[in-house]
């Protein structure tokens, strides 16, 4: 066996060890993630949507929607908050938007 196959052994030996760490890291990672399960029923558009969407992002369906579910959880919390806020920055003669952005621009 020459040097060069040796170097291709201890290259392959090493790439199989490298995935072998990421599976473990994998495993370790998802017995800590405290997680429940939600089932949905999605309309053929939406599930189309979704899968193209998905596909183009190069993640999983699973991943889009707990993005999406994100991202509008944080919305209502947003303007739950906000309103709460609005009656006290219409005290202070904030009507809108733009009272604000003029305030701190």
């Amino acid at each position: 066996m020459g040097l060069g196959c040796i170097g291709q052994v201890a290259e392959v030996t090493h790439e199989r060890m490298r995935e072998s760490l990421r599976e473990i890291q994998f495993c370790i990672t998802m017995s800590h993630m405290k997680s429940s399960t939600l089932s949905i029923r999605l309309d053929p558009e939406m599930d189309a949507l979704l899968s193209q969407l998905s596909a183009q992002a190069g993640k999983s369906k699973s991943e889009v929607a707990r993005e999406a579910l994100r991202r509008q959880l944080r919305l209502v919390q947003f303007e739950t908050l906000r309103g709460r806020v609005m009656p006290f920055a219409e005290s202070r003669g904030y009507l809108n938007d733009e009272d604000l952005f003029r305030e701190i621009s």
